[in-house]
């Protein structure tokens, strides 16, 4: 089979490897589509990031090189001992997320936050590929209504999913979103999806402006204006309920900070290191600061949203690609054109009207 193998920054080949075989637990998954994540850019940009390097992940034993992609579904061609929550044949969406099942936070539920979490596609070999190995407890069959191409954008959904659950957003309250890539966009469709109309969203790229308003948002603004965080104020009519920070900078952190009425909220979903925090301002007007990693529990309510009609996530899709394809007119395309959203690469040209 062919993957595409994540060897050193800029460094993705196109590899021959054998078809592996399920194990206990396991599935083996034909892949119909396979987004190209933010994560993914970093990784090929100037990575590693997330990548193990000399040590294997815990879960998924792996090491460089690996197989890019985490954003996947597919079919099964084929299961191992001990798997009956789906056959061969089934059509399956991905939830990507390794959990060992035992730790604390998995027995509680929140095995997005377990002791050994990662992501398939990133410390373990993932979807970038024609077949990939996946456990079984990853897999979410599919209604035959739901379209494969609506499922490879479920992943980045369920990030946006799970930060609107982490807020405490309401119909009637008012939000403003920071950085409108693919989940900053997500964001706006699911929460309108909410009943939340004022919406307003922030971004540099006048490009990205622009989508925002098709997803949703009732104001865009422009990330360079100086006067921002005064004009937030105004437009909401004292400031934000929550902001949502998805771009992953210091400067819009303390925008989002400085956007909100007295108790309100930022949460953060994009991936940044250390910054500073105006804990002055904080807690003089009794702010929350939260965080949201991954996702718990998003897949099944997101299927039957996409199964009843009520949302449409190929509105993300912008382009798709073969595999051979993916590096020059997926990741490089996403790197110099701000007008791509989600761009997925199909592996299995066979798959991709089922």
């Amino acid at each position: 089979m062919k993957a595409l193998r994540w060897h050193a920054a800029r460094d993705l080949r196109l590899s021959d490897l054998q078809l592996p075989q399920p194990g206990p637990g396991e599935v083996l998954v034909q892949v119909a589509y396979c987004g190209i994540c933010g994560s993914d850019l970093h990784e090929y940009a100037d990575g590693p990031h997330s990548i193990p390097q000399q040590v294997p992940h815990p879960l998924s034993g792996c090491r460089a090189p690996l197989t890019l992609g985490h954003e996947f579904c597919g079919q099964v061609l084929a299961v191992g001992a001990g798997v009956d929550r789906v056959r061969v044949g089934s059509r399956v969406a991905v939830e990507p997320e390794y959990r060992c099942g035992d730790c604390q936070y998995c027995r509680a539920g929140q095995y997005n936050l377990c002791q050994s979490m990662g992501f398939i596609g990133l410390m373990g070999d993932g979807g970038f590929a024609e077949q990939v190995l996946v456990p079984a407890y990853m897999l979410h069959p599919l209604p035959d209504s739901v379209s494969f191409k609506q499922a490879a954008v479920l992943e980045p959904a369920a990030v946006a999913f799970h930060a609107l659950n982490q807020s405490s957003l309401l119909a009637g309250d008012s939000c403003v979103v920071f950085g409108l890539g693919p989940i900053g966009l997500l964001l706006i469709l699911l929460a309108r999806l909410r009943g939340v109309e004022r919406i307003f969203a922030v971004d540099i790229s006048a490009e990205r402006r622009r989508l925002a308003r098709d997803f949703g948002a009732q104001e865009v603004l422009d990330g360079h204006a100086a006067d921002l965080s005064q004009r937030l104020h105004e437009l909401s009519g004292g400031g934000v309920d929550t902001a949502f920070e998805a771009a992953g900078s210091q400067q819009t952190l303390s925008l989002a900070l400085h956007s909100l009425r007295k108790g309100g909220e930022v949460v953060l979903v994009g991936l940044m290191g250390k910054v500073s925090v105006d804990a002055f301002h904080l807690v003089n007007h009794e702010l929350r600061l939260l965080g949201s990693v991954g996702y718990r529990n998003a897949y099944p309510p997101l299927i039957e949203l996409l199964a009843s009609g009520r949302l449409d996530l190929t509105r993300a899709v912008t382009r798709c690609v073969t595999l051979d394809q993916a590096v020059e007119h997926g990741f490089e395309a996403l790197l110099r054109d701000k007008s791509q959203i989600k761009v997925l690469v199909n592996p299995n040209p066979s798959l991709a009207k089922a």
